[in-house]
């Protein structure tokens, strides 16, 4: 599994949702929540198998309804990266 820090975690997740909700990069992080930026359930379970497949991981549906946020999201993903 490649390593990735923060930085590089937030930068693939930006890249992921600004692209599902067809908004601009800054947008994504600046917002407080996804839902904030128009995503709707649909869009999330979309969002998450994204980055199951780009991160190579698994994120279970109890975890996938806590990550609501682009800070949320980057510290799960950075904390099973590095298990």
């Amino acid at each position: 599994m490649a390593e990735f820090d923060k930085q590089d975690i937030q930068n693939k997740i930006v890249d992921i949702v600004a692209k599902k909700v067809s908004v601009d990069k800054d947008a994504v992080l600046k917002s407080k929540s996804f839902e904030e930026l128009g995503a709707d359930s649909l869009d999330m379970v979309e969002i998450v198998m994204k980055l199951e497949e780009q991160f190579e991981i698994e994120i279970n549906d109890e975890d996938a309804e806590k990550l609501t946020s682009l800070d949320q999201v980057v510290e799960y993903i950075y904390n099973l990266r590095n298990k």
